[in-house]
């Protein structure tokens, strides 16, 4: 046998290398390996079979087959006419194990390793290791752990493969001990750092880690430190300079920003030019920079906005609206010339949908109000994207409008939504003097089967309430949008256990349809019919004596046919994580008479969101309710409003506000009129996203008679806290209340919380 290597691959294949005379290839033979197939190594040489080999082809041979990574070691040999390939291959890797990790999840850690080469199963090679140690040390260094030492130990294993084991002394991480802004002289420095997301520790840095650097961080508050000049006057603005150093035990970091604010100028003239093809009042009502105004880079860039959207709006997609200044240093002011091309007018080409893996196409499409072939509209993409938000089936919504390549006057709609449990079993708590403690619940599912349907069962397993309900809505009973629904209930009320001789029982079913009237206003319709069967013992003074009246006037079972018709009203841009926008309800239930019972009930709400920053919202609710029985009949006594608890006046127990017996104070029994008022300032919880809210909160409520009134009894009123955290689970909300006008009477639970409702 005879060996043979190219002497100028002694370096490459660790070899020895002699001349090899020319020969035809009657067969080849691989040794050495044990897990690459024998025909991976077939496909990399350049000769086959019956071919002739020489040096040339050698040595081809073994560059190939060292740049595949497999192999250690490679050897070209021949017996006579038989070539013989003998490879070393590298080792596998078999386990890979952290010692000391905490900073990050060991999942997402192997996950990284395996995109840099180093994974389970794949060939181990050391340089591609310490490329992944050094990676490794780059992510920890970029949050903030500037003394991690890591140690990488490599365990041979038998069946040639081997163990890696990176052993990870994290260390503390460094926090940031100062940052200084240097220039700055029209500003006070504090108010400055402000806007940067970095901070020196606080009482909540434990938590935002906000106190550790991060090169992404500090580059992100230096455009916002840029954006607090421009908008401001300071045109000029810029950041000369940034040092970011630590101390010498790696605890401690200072950073220095070195700044030029330069002159604050005053806006002299505001022109437009190019082809102005809107009305001079669009034009006008878009600019809101005006002359005489200090610059503000954030009021021109939303006057450029606004007339690129209005031209949006009348299919221009390709518009390209820039403002070009001209400054006039020794006066400080700037001239500022809007050019506006508004390109070819545009018409969609296709739209298309992805992401959803549940919902039938037909329910999106639904929604959307940018038809195919039709020209280009902005407002109505906006709005097909808030209308398929607004169905909560969805966690993300995002529209796309690229042009279609090889034209100038297409576009392609591109929505794609991520999908969302929509399935939910529901939980409410509360504890009372009254109750103890009450548990309420419900199934639903909001989106049956991806056909955007809704269905749910409702369960409350109270002392003195019990409830049964079934709901079931189709959103498009029809295709111009008209919906159906029907209810079913049967509810028990037993207050036996407060020292009452009564129960009721009411059973009932209706059906309702839905008339859209506008993008955002519906009108509704629903009729009904109700059996309540009361029984009352007299003798009981605990009973309320107006229970004991009704009975004797109307007897233990009375029919209803209630007449439902509701306007509703939402322009929200979100269902799920509304930060602006409305929503109005008023509706009427009105008892037909000729019937048992007659009467009739008025309700108005109204929601409003108000976006004070990017963050924080401020939300305001309020509720008005009037109900009287007709046909000189008294309203019945469970059609009576209720207020206090979770989604009325926190602070108070649920539906305990208002008149109560004069037999047995703890009994309340509602009124014919209400008024409730809500406030709360919600602000995200870092590392949450927009799923968590919370802020303070300010409620105030009541519900009256005609002798227990507004100007006797007066609004009670609540503060506290509140936090909504749209979980896994469904969406929870926790309230802690402070009653603050409370009278004698009134009963209090300060903590309350519902799992599966947002208010």
């Amino acid at each position: 046998m005879k060996i043979y290597l190219p002497a100028g691959l002694l370096a490459l294949a660790c070899a020895h290398a002699a001349a090899m005379e020319p020969f035809t290839v009657k067969d080849i033979r691989v040794e050495g390996i044990q897990r690459v197939e024998a025909g991976t190594v077939f496909s990399y040489l350049p000769v086959k079979v019956g071919e002739t080999m020489n040096d040339e082809k050698a040595a081809q041979a073994i560059r190939t087959l060292f740049a595949t990574g497999f192999f250690k070691d490679v050897r070209v040999e021949h017996d006579g006419q038989v070539l013989i390939i003998v490879v070393e291959e590298r080792p596998a890797i078999a386990q890979i194990d952290f010692v000391g990790l905490k900073e990050f999840d060991k999942d997402q850690l192997i996950k990284g390793l395996k995109e840099v080469g180093i994974g389970l199963s794949r060939t181990f090679d050391r340089a591609t290791l310490e490329k992944a140690e050094q990676e490794l040390k780059r992510q920890y260094l970029s949050r903030g752990r500037y003394a991690v030492v890591i140690t990488t130990t490599v365990t041979p294993l038998d069946r040639n493969r081997v163990a890696i084991n990176f052993n990870i002394d994290e260390g503390e991480a460094a926090l940031i001990k100062q940052i200084n802004i240097v220039g700055a002289q029209a500003f006070k420095e504090k108010d400055l750092l402000g806007v940067f997301q970095l901070r020196t520790p606080n009482w909540i840095s434990w938590y935002t880690k906000s106190d550790q650097y991060s090169k992404q961080k500090l580059s992100a508050d230096l455009e916002s430190l840029r954006s607090y000049y421009l908008d401001r006057g300071y045109l000029e603005f810029s950041v000369d300079s940034t040092q970011v150093s630590i101390s010498p035990d790696k605890k401690d970091i200072y950073i220095t920003v070195s700044i030029n604010e330069g002159e604050r100028y005053i806006v002299s003239s505001v022109k437009l030019a190019g082809d102005l093809i809107l009305s001079d009042d669009e034009y006008r009502q878009s600019v809101t920079i005006k002359a005489g105004d200090v610059f503000s880079r954030e009021k021109l860039n939303a006057s450029t906005k606004a007339i690129a959207d209005k031209l949006g709006a009348q299919g221009y997609a390709f518009a390209n609206v820039n403002a070009s200044p001209e400054l006039d240093k020794d006066k400080r002011t700037a001239a500022f010339t809007i050019f506006v091309d508004p390109g070819k007018r545009a018409y969609v080409r296709r739209v298309n949908i992805t992401g959803n893996t549940k919902t039938r196409d037909e329910v999106i499409r639904q929604e959307i109000r940018q038809m195919e072939g039709g020209w280009y509209d902005a407002e109505r993409v906006a709005a097909s994207r808030e209308r398929i938000d607004r169905t909560g089936y969805f966690a993300e919504v995002n529209v796309e409008t690229p042009p279609v390549a090889g034209t100038i006057d297409q576009v392609d709609v591109n929505v794609n939504v991520a999908e969302k449990t929509t399935g939910n079993i529901s939980i409410g708590a509360g504890y009372s003097s009254a109750e103890k403690l009450v548990l309420s619940g419900s199934i639903s599912q909001a989106n049956i089967f991806g056909s955007g349907r809704f269905l749910s069962l409702q369960v409350n397993t109270g002392k003195l309430n019990r409830t049964v309900g079934i709901n079931y809505t189709n959103p498009y009973f029809t295709v111009d949008g008209i919906s159906q629904g029907f209810d079913l209930y049967h509810r028990n009320l037993n207050p036996t256990s407060l020292g009452y001789a009564f129960k009721s029982q009411s059973t009932g079913g209706g059906i309702r349809f839905g008339f859209p009237i506008s993008e955002k206003d519906t009108l509704s319709f629903g009729l009904a019919v109700d059996q309540t069967v009361i029984d009352i013992d007299p003798i009981t003074t605990a009973t309320p004596q107006q229970y004991i009246d009704f009975q004797k006037e109307h007897g233990n079972s009375n029919i209803t046919l209630p007449l439902t018709v509701s306007w509703t009203s939402d322009s929200r841009n979100s269902a799920i994580y509304p930060t602006s926008g409305a929503v109005h309800r008023a509706g009427v239930e009105f008892a037909i008479p000729g019937v048992d019972l007659s009467f009739y009930r008025l309700t108005y709400q109204h929601q409003r969101y108000f976006p004070l920053t990017k963050d924080i919202v401020l939300f305001l609710n309020g509720e008005i309710g009037y109900a009287k029985g007709l046909s000189g009949q008294n309203l019945p006594f469970y059609k009576n409003f209720y207020a206090g608890g979770v989604g009325s006046v926190r602070g108070y127990d649920t539906a305990s506000l208002g008149p109560y017996n004069l037999n047995d104070p703890d009994t309340r029994l509602g009124g014919t009129r209400k008024a409730v008022f809500n406030a709360e300032l919600l602000f995200p919880l870092p590392g949450f996203d927009k799923s968590f809210r919370f802020g303070p909160f300010f409620d105030a409520g009541n519900v009256f008679t005609d002798k227990y009134t507004l100007a006797d009894e007066g609004l009670r009123m609540s503060v506290g806290l509140t936090a909504a955290w749209l979980s896994p689970l469904g969406p929870l909300k926790f309230s802690l209340g402070q009653a603050i006008n409370e009278k004698s009477n009134d009963k209090l639970q300060k903590f309350q919380f519902q799992l599966g409702t947002t208010f």
